[in-house]
């Protein structure tokens, strides 16, 4: 069990092909916490990892019983963690801010977000590492 404390600093949604095929979806929907803000409190995780689109590194926390998504930590973005809305189970969840690589969309999906072709530059918080 995955407790989150707070509220997420962003909710987004990929096209990319990684997370299509991860999910077995068109998309994937994930907040962003920061990372000291998700715990795992019962149960145990695994971890698997593999480079990105954006060519960083993602290790994604699962359950060992039965594979479910728990949460993952973009190398991209050091200081947040993934974690996938429909763990919980919250029609009311916020909706995405962005779509991101938009390239790898489906054609005949339209969604009302504001899209980028792959994922915007950003630079991590000075605090989140060195320099």
């Amino acid at each position: 069990m995955l407790r989150c404390t707070g509220e997420p600093s962003k909710v987004s949604l990929c096209h990319c092909f990684d997370c299509q095929r991860r999910t077995g979806s068109l998309f994937s929907v994930a907040a962003f916490f920061p990372r000291e803000c998700v715990t795992l409190i019962e149960g145990t995780a695994k971890v698997f990892a593999r480079p990105s689109a954006s060519g960083f590194d993602v290790a994604f926390h699962f359950c060992p019983e039965c594979g479910s998504s728990l949460w993952w930590e973009p190398a991209r973005m050091p200081h947040l963690a993934g974690v996938a809305a429909g763990t919980f189970e919250d029609p009311g969840f916020p909706m995405p801010e962005q779509a991101v690589w938009a390239e790898q969309r489906h054609a005949w999906l339209d969604l009302p977000l504001v899209e980028h072709a792959r994922n915007p530059v950003k630079a991590p918080p000075k605090d989140a590492g060195p320099d």
